[in-house]
């Protein structure tokens, strides 16, 4: 069940594949072939081409391949199905649903996004204009965001009153309420969730809303039961908005999270904002709850390190049995910045900018910082106290499923509590386990040799009509090449089909093929290519015959060969009879070999 296959292939071909990935990385070049830096991994050197009219792309550096769909997926980390829908909204594309219900379903979510996308921009205006929210805009502005940053993280201000946005947006009530922005009041009607609060947009990766975090202004009036209004309200669950799956901030970060292999954890939306304002773009913040195992998930797509930027105390009481699976199970490296205690990173932001880059680039694995903690908190004057900070810290390390992980801390806490390593091992025990230790490949370019086979397969991805005509299994003499002809073959000629029907190795073959541009003459192609392959069976021919006992028997098919060789020149037809004949034979003599 899902979208008509005729409107994917609707999508793809309307789709501007430059336009798309434009977006996400320069490009150079102009009408069919693109370069640029890939932005699917770092590198300073181009290695990333795009063939605008077939659409595709192809990382010459790390692999990376595919249509534009599959770039969006890769680049956003959304299912089919979202960046088909993601891609035909951007382009005025109307989809069909094979299952009705699913397009239904498909529906309400676009009307959700809509309502939010119009909730974002009206709540951002009254923040920028309106005469009320003059007190949030001071106090953005003694929190050190001026307007140009409102602007970016498209800050907003809900009014102090019942119902304004619902009766100023014009959606349908249930639609304001399936979207976290309306709620029903006791008459039966619907209000406004938020009120009085400065609203925090929160987006997905891909830039789509999905709700907002609101913030209480400081000193503002307490509950009809007088009680203090909570500081942070965030939209309720959705079937958009998920607390334990969403981080605010990820749509910006993400891009420099790939480039360094590191995203930065915190805890605020202003601490994200804080970090962008030194520099550090890779920051994010959950919404409203501790870190899950699905925002672990979501963030391991993007970096394999994570480093938490929280109060040091909350960093240091985290579950460690919940890191540590969290390390083995998504294979990433948790580390912790060793903030000043009672400074959160959107005030170091501010006072002491270089103090803050400093905690994220001198971040220690998670079991070192707990045992720093540890010990820089103890009085290690005494041979006593030394002792009681050896067996916290040895609770701490104990901890750890390594045993090759443990014993490095273990020789650490021996040597600044002056104790004996060997004692403070056997006190420690050796329970540990598997070591797995994660990297991420470099980049490897794997080089090709340029044959005229390789040349006839770029010139038929480019110009099938023309040039499938003139080839022919028999012309290819590596199985590697022959495959490439068939696929494409058996597609007529249609790279998207051909790729979607092919092996891995086939496919990514085309797609590369498709990238590189070729300015040879067809014909003359596959003159050489049949010259070529007439000579290698010349030389098997002369090799059979020197162990033959019927050499004559052989003379007379050499003979024959070497005339045929010799005449396949410039001005040889590519359906000429002699072409004709010797490509005829060159088949059956493949089949043979075949079989």
């Amino acid at each position: 069940m899902g979208i008509v296959d005729e409107d994917v292939a609707k999508v793809r071909e309307t789709a501007d594949i430059v336009a798309v990935i434009s977006a996400h990385t320069q490009l150079r070049g102009g009408g069919q072939n693109w370069t640029g830096l890939c932005p699917f991994h770092g590198e300073k050197t181009p290695s990333f081409s795009v063939n605008q009219v077939k659409g595709v792309y192809y990382c010459f550096g790390c692999q990376a391949k595919g249509d534009v769909i599959s770039f969006v997926r890769e680049i956003e980390h959304l299912d089919f199905q979202t960046a088909v829908e993601s891609l035909a909204a951007k382009f005025g594309i109307v989809l069909r649903y094979t299952d009705k219900n699913e397009g239904e379903r498909s529906d309400a979510r676009r009307k959700l996004r809509e309502a939010l996308s119009a909730a974002v921009d009206w709540y951002h205006e009254r923040l920028l204009h309106a005469p009320d929210a003059g007190a949030a805009r001071r106090y953005l502005r003694d929190r050190g965001l001026d307007g140009d940053t409102v602007r970016r993280y498209r800050i907003g201000w809900a009014p102090d009153d019942w119902d304004q946005l619902v009766r100023s947006l014009k959606i349908s009530p249930k639609t304001l309420r399936d979207a976290g922005l309306g709620r029903q009041s006791a008459r039966g009607g619907t209000n406004d969730f938020f009120r009085n609060r400065v609203l925090f947009p929160i987006f997905d990766a891909g830039g789509q809303p999905l709700g907002f975090g609101g913030r209480i202004l400081p000193g503002a009036a307490p509950r009809r039961d007088g009680r203090p209004q909570a500081k942070y309200q965030n939209t309720p669950e959705t079937s958009l908005y998920r607390k334990s799956k969403v981080l605010y901030g990820l749509n910006w970060a993400k891009d420099e999270a790939v480039r360094t292999n590191e995203i930065i954890v915190c805890e605020g939306y202003t601490d994200v904002i804080g970090f962008a304002h030194v520099g550090l773009d890779r920051a994010v913040a959950t919404c409203g709850t501790a870190l899950t195992d699905d925002h672990v998930n979501t963030l391991k797509r993007f970096a394999p390190r994570l480093v938490l930027a929280f109060d040091p105390d909350a960093a240091g009481q985290a579950a460690a049995e919940r890191v540590y699976e969290w390390e083995k199970k998504h294979e990433i490296e948790v580390a912790v910045a060793d903030l000043p205690s009672g400074d959160d990173p959107a005030d170091l932001s501010r006072s002491d900018p270089d103090r803050l880059r400093a905690a994220i680039s001198g971040a220690v694995p998670f079991l070192g910082f707990r045992v720093e903690r540890i010990l820089r908190a103890a009085d290690l004057s005494t041979p006593e106290a030394r002792a009681r900070a050896a067996e916290k810290a040895l609770d701490a390390i104990a901890e750890h499923p390594s045993e090759f992980v443990r014993d490095p801390y273990v020789v650490d806490v021996a040597t600044r509590c002056r104790l004996d390593p060997d004692r403070l091992r056997a006190a420690a025990g050796s329970a540990g386990g598997r070591v797995r230790v994660a990297t991420r490949p470099a980049p490897v370019v794997h080089r090709r040799t340029e044959t005229a086979a390789t040349e006839a397969l770029r010139l038929a991805i480019a110009e099938p009509a023309k040039v499938l005509p003139l080839l022919d299994d028999a012309l290819f003499d590596q199985p590697q090449d022959r495959e490439v002809f068939r696929a494409l073959r058996d597609a007529d000629g249609d790279l998207h089909r051909a790729t979607d029907a092919a092996d891995p190795f086939v496919a990514e073959q085309l797609t590369r093929l498709a990238v590189e541009p070729s300015a040879a003459d067809p014909e003359e192609v596959r003159r050489m290519l049949l010259r070529d392959r007439a000579r290698r069976a010349l030389a098997d021919i002369q090799r059979d015959a020197l162990t033959s006992d019927d050499f004559a028997g052989f003379a007379a098919v050499i003979g024959w060969l070497k005339g045929e060789i010799e005449a396949i020149g410039p001005d040889a037809l590519p359906d000429g009879p002699r072409e004709s004949e010797l490509l005829t034979w060159l088949s059956t003599r493949v089949e043979v070999r075949n079989e």
